[in-house]
């Protein structure tokens, strides 16, 4: 099954504009096209996308993409390489997630603080 620039906007948020200039870029490998150069895109494209989507989230460059993706597509020579890649963007992931929840404990001790004071007020004669 094939889907069009719309219906791959539609299901990964990426607009048109992204998806050539990922492809230009060479991020977005083996997007096939039709007889008059239209890209069709297949389920392996889109999990391609969000894999890329992934990846930046997590503060990986364009060009580190790039570079993951040509090992990507040399194989499973790589597969060290690859693994070395996104162990080291979990491990900055999961440094944020920890530094996050600190920030969310400190937030919840606070709100805390003004529930009990305003429980208060609201207890007097």
């Amino acid at each position: 099954m094939y889907y069009t620039v719309k219906q791959v906007k539609e299901r990964t948020g990426i607009s048109p504009y992204t998806l050539r200039y990922y492809e230009k870029e060479g991020v977005l490998p083996q997007v096939e096209r039709d007889a008059n150069g239209v890209r069709l895109y297949r389920e392996i494209n889109i999990d391609w996308i969000n894999t890329v989507q992934a990846l930046r989230s997590t503060g990986l460059s364009l060009e580190e993409i790039k570079h993951y993706t040509e090992l990507y597509l040399r194989g499973e020579e790589t597969l060290q390489q690859r693994k070395k890649i996104l162990s080291e963007q979990r491990t900055k992931v999961e440094d944020h997630i920890s530094h996050l929840i600190k920030i969310l404990e400190k937030l919840n001790y606070k709100l805390a603080l003004i529930e009990a004071q305003e429980n208060k007020f609201d207890k007097l004669p």
